[in-house]
């Protein structure tokens, strides 16, 4: 493979891995009990508890977010590139057909609010997809979209026109699908081998100052005051470019000798532990900086914050795993992770596809 087929890999199956790590300690927002079940640091798969969310599940499978990421990856594949109507079309048979509408049911044991959202307008009502989008401020379109990140990194606007559109179809809060679209321009960055520091904002900002990301903008360069009378450089799509801001701004918290977190699994009482994207994505961008070449280290410490950990360590998974590449994940994860093999040779399919030189229809 090479350097970037390699990270294109390793933030797939970074992606994979943490969200398998997260199936048997998900949800625990009292740390004294998720210390009781899994002991005082978790550092493998694990079976959930009975009465547990994902209860029936085993240690190394993925629950719902995995699965429908496998839906959109396969698509991918299949497609050579993003096809909006494929993939509308996997989720009418293949996902909502295994749902009711309640949480409890589904995939994995447990459906999302916007998963719900989506199966009760589009099956019960009728509606067609682009009207399924519901209100719910989580990182579950990041938790499918991340792919779409990766399958375009090399291009950030068609990057942004594909996450954008793919969110909506279960999210339309304006400020969830800025900041969906902000973790996939991220993510991109690092497939292509830039680092997540104190200058990725500036490189994203400038990337809304040529045009190839849709973000409003009306500052200059360096957050500069615009020119007296100046029309805003950007009137994009987005309200506000803050989303992209926010990983520089980690990244400098990570590096400060100033500024303590310890042990970094605490970034979870920092920032929260509740489901929200507000809560989720600054823990992520921290501990993808603090650990950008330790995989193992950053996954673990996400997992063992307790709360929404799934998320934050398949977000925390995505980002590590993309500045570290595939080849720099422990390979205990990978054997250990149901349906490796499979999830291996998809991984690896997209990124050929996405390597400069092997055509891009999409």
């Amino acid at each position: 493979m090479t350097p970037l087929q390699d990270r294109a890999a390793g933030a797939i199956m970074g992606a994979f891995i943490g969200e398998a790590l997260g199936v048997g300690p998900h949800w625990y927002y009292d740390l004294g009990a998720l210390r009781r079940d899994h002991g005082h640091w978790i550092n493998d798969y694990s079976t959930p508890k009975p009465g547990r969310y994902h209860e029936g599940l085993q240690a190394g499978d993925g629950s719902q977010p995995a699965f429908i990421l496998k839906l959109l990856l396969t698509s991918l594949v299949d497609c050579n590139g993003y096809d909006h109507t494929d993939f509308c079309r996997r989720m009418d048979e293949q996902l909502l057909p295994l749902l009711d509408g309640t949480p409890n049911t589904g995939p994995g044991g447990y459906t999302s609010q916007s998963i719900r959202d989506a199966w009760h307008k589009r099956v019960e009502q009728k509606r067609p997809w682009n009207e399924c989008g519901g209100h719910a401020d989580t990182t579950e379109a990041i938790e499918r979209t991340l792919v779409l990140a990766v399958r375009y990194a090399t291009r950030p606007a068609r990057l942004a026109e594909t996450v954008a559109a793919n969110t909506v179809l279960t999210q339309s809060d304006d400020s969830v699908v800025a900041m969906t679209v902000a973790f996939a321009a991220v993510l991109g960055q690092l497939v292509q081998g830039q680092k997540l520091d104190d200058q990725i904002s500036g490189r994203l900002m400038q990337l809304v100052e040529d045009g190839a990301l849709p973000f409003h903008a009306v500052t200059r360069q360096g957050l500069q005051p615009p020119a007296a009378g100046a029309e805003p450089s950007r009137a994009g799509r987005f309200a506000s470019p803050d989303a992209l801001l926010t990983p520089s701004y980690m990244a400098r918290t990570a590096a400060d000798d100033g500024i303590r977190i310890v042990p970094a699994w605490k970034v979870s009482l920092v920032y929260g532990m509740p489901c929200a994207i507000y809560h989720i994505l600054p823990a992520v961008y921290y501990l993808a900086a603090r650990f950008a070449s330790d995989f193992e280290s950053a996954v673990l410490h996400a997992l063992n914050g307790g709360g929404q950990n799934q998320a934050r360590a398949m977000l925390t998974g995505t980002l590590v795993g993309a500045q570290v590449g595939l080849s720099g994940i422990p390979e205990r994860f990978i054997e250990g992770l149901t349906d490796a093999a499979e999830l291996l040779r998809l991984t690896r399919a997209l990124a050929v596809q996405m390597e400069p030189g092997h055509g891009d229809p999409g």
